[in-house]
């Protein structure tokens, strides 16, 4: 009998963030394609419901995108040429791209010199003195789902604006008092702060809900709104919501269940923006949000692996996930060398991707950006950003994983960094 050797077998593939959709979700779709509601309708007023109760916000409104809503946010604070909001150099280009598309000014922030103070978030330290009188916004950002303390960073901005004065030129903005505070919380629905859920720290809280995020409704996102008591939530939801629609005071379901002739009447108050949720995505979203718990669970436990198993690596610095008051939703998690810079990082990644496994890099600093670039933005006003960024990694976390693949991952970086000759253990 003759003996030939068969191939061994490869191991599959670890993509870096594929979306989980079980079958529950595939059939809460079917049941709204079936209903014969697709557009915003019950659904996703059932969804922005679910998701005030679970933030702990007063009110949520859902939208198509986080930059809609971001945009629309801006817009009903009154934002436009002229005017500045604080942001940080480290984040994706949505953060800045929705200021520039109002007439006004990103201030960008460089990461904190010291690496790794707050994970890679910027700190109230350095968002104090850029305070000026033509600051309307403050937009921190949760990298990778670490949240920023924003609760005591609203503290900070009243006493900022009972000493210095805040200059008002839109009646929302006279009735705050003082600039809003507008939390780009894409990666860290989930993360919590004082025992207490992100979404209820900062004046508004925008989440994301785009294919790769921890909950995802394809394309989506949602604002929970935690303003002060001048404000009634229920008026701000449906002026958003209304922004969200072009500006309508009435959307499609609210002429389906108004009765009468007259019903179809609506009128136009505002010169708004297209980014609804759809019924379709916002069962998606009713599905996950259920399960959420779980995915969570899951995540942190892929999280915890990936921090025993690079303990001992000392070329690697680990993420900020939890201190003694915040925890992270785990959305990423960014390793960043500590020695070296982007071509090491570079051949690291290929050498992952050689094994079948999928990383990427979170995130070019603006200033990198031909858009920013072009603007004046410079790469020497935020070197520590740059730094992060030409050694930052991040590594494949997702439901589709279990602790077996986190140690493949970690087996390979380390193979990887000894043959690059960055000694991966003390």
């Amino acid at each position: 009998m003759s003996s030939s050797s068969e191939p061994t077998p490869q191991p599959a593939p670890i993509g870096f963030a594929p979306p989980y959709i079980d079958e529950a979700t595939i059939a809460a779709v079917e049941r709204v394609l079936r209903s014969g509601w697709i557009t915003t309708g019950p659904e996703t007023a059932s969804f922005e419901h679910d998701l005030a109760r679970y933030a702990g916000a007063d009110r949520v409104v859902c939208g198509g995108s986080w930059t809609g809503l971001a945009g629309v946010i801006l817009d009903w604070f009154g934002v436009g040429p002229g005017d500045e909001v604080i942001l940080p150099a480290y984040t994706y280009c949505a953060t800045a791209n929705v200021v520039l598309h109002r007439g006004a000014t990103p201030v960008l922030v460089d990461l904190p010199a010291k690496s790794g103070q707050d994970g890679l978030n910027i700190t109230w330290a350095q968002i104090e003195p850029l305070l000026t009188a033509r600051t309307k916004v403050i937009m921190p950002v949760d990298i990778g789902g670490w949240p920023v303390p924003c609760a005591a960073w609203k503290a900070n901005l009243m006493r900022w604006a009972a000493s210095h004065g805040f200059t008002s030129d839109h009646p929302v903005q006279a009735q705050l008092g003082r600039p809003l505070l507008l939390s780009d919380a894409a990666h860290s629905l989930g993360a919590t702060i004082d025992g207490a859920p992100v979404g209820r720290q900062a004046d508004i809280t925008v989440f994301s809900f785009h294919a790769v995020k921890n909950l995802t409704t394809a394309e989506g996102g949602a604002a929970a709104l935690s303003l002060p008591a001048a404000f009634d939530a229920e008026a701000v939801y449906r002026t958003l919501r209304s922004h969200c629609l072009h500006g309508q005071s009435k959307d499609a379901a609210a002429k389906f269940n108004s009765a009468g002739s007259a019903a179809w009447r609506y009128d136009v108050t505002h010169p708004g923006f297209k980014c609804n949720m759809t019924d379709i995505q916002a069962a998606m979203g009713r599905v996950a949000l259920e399960r959420y718990p779980d995915d969570l669970a899951h995540r942190r436990a892929l999280a915890d692996r990936y921090d025993a198993g690079l303990a001992a690596i000392n070329a690697v610095q680990r993420p900020q996930r939890e201190d003694d008051g915040r925890r992270s939703a785990d959305h990423l998690y960014i390793i960043r060398l500590s020695a070296h810079g982007q071509p090491y990082r570079d051949a690291l990644m290929e050498a992952l991707g050689a094994q079948g496994i999928s990383t990427n890099v979170h995130f070019p600093p603006l200033p990198l950006l031909t858009a920013y670039a072009d603007r004046g933005y410079d790469i020497a006003d935020v070197p520590h950003a740059v730094a992060a960024f030409d050694t930052a990694i991040s590594l494949p976390i997702h439901r589709h994983m279990d602790v077996a693949d986190v140690d493949r991952v970690v087996a390979a970086l380390s193979a990887a960094l000894e043959a690059l000759n960055l000694p991966p253990t003390s």
